[in-house]
């Protein structure tokens, strides 16, 4: 009888949502369906995960992003921006077990109650995320750390390389993609290295990742 090979199907990414103002709270493997349930919601939180005991876990502690799957992250400072407080971008730069560093590189005027910086209403997720970025880079030049960690591929792989289209990028967003290729030059002359994360691994998560 010939030999059947047997292929394990990769578990589905499950998608945990809390909507208060509808009352809606649950976990699904339908991004299409968590998409439906919280879109045009201001209230709604919404946060990808690799299984569903994260997903469940995320919500029983109140479906708050600073709430964090407990994980041995590399030690280092890690970026990102979201959305998801229905506010508008978000930036956020911690430590690898999520403690908030924004507070020494940005004023603390500027600093909301949950330790991160709310930008003006104008600005796009990549705006925040190549912003992040660079205060993440600014901290790790001035403390002496060598490894900066983010899950955005067009920010780390890209934009903060100086390598950014001119067509439908804002000029200011343009600009600021070339201090932070002039900030991670220095950084990686001086033996720093940026590093790309899954958002499900990023200890400064504060969006959704699909």
């Amino acid at each position: 009888m010939p030999s059947v090979e047997i292929k394990h199907m990769k578990p589905k990414k499950q998608y945990a949502y809390s909507v208060p103002s509808i009352g809606a709270q649950g976990v699904t493997d339908s991004w299409e369906e968590c998409k439906a349930i919280v879109s045009g919601k201001r209230d709604a939180r919404y946060k990808g995960f690799k299984t569903r005991q994260e997903a469940e876990a995320w919500l029983n502690a109140g479906a708050r992003y600073e709430v964090k799957v407990k994980k041995e992250n590399m030690p280092g400072i890690y970026f990102d921006a979201g959305t998801g407080r229905g506010k508008g971008v978000e930036i956020s730069v911690t430590d690898e077990n999520g403690a908030d560093l924004l507070a020494k590189i940005v004023d603390k005027e500027f600093i909301n109650e949950h330790g991160k910086h709310l930008l003006s209403a104008d600005k796009t997720n990549n705006y925040g995320e190549l912003l992040a970025c660079k205060h993440a880079i600014e901290l790790a030049l001035r403390e002496g750390v060598k490894n900066v960690f983010g899950d955005s591929k067009i920010i780390i792989d890209y934009w903060s390389k100086g390598r950014i289209k001119v067509e439908g990028i804002a000029p200011e967003t343009r600009v600021l993609a070339f201090e932070v290729k002039k900030l991670r030059d220095a950084f990686e002359a001086k033996g720093g290295s940026v590093h790309r994360v899954s958002g499900d691994d990023n200890p400064a998560d504060l969006g959704f990742h699909r």
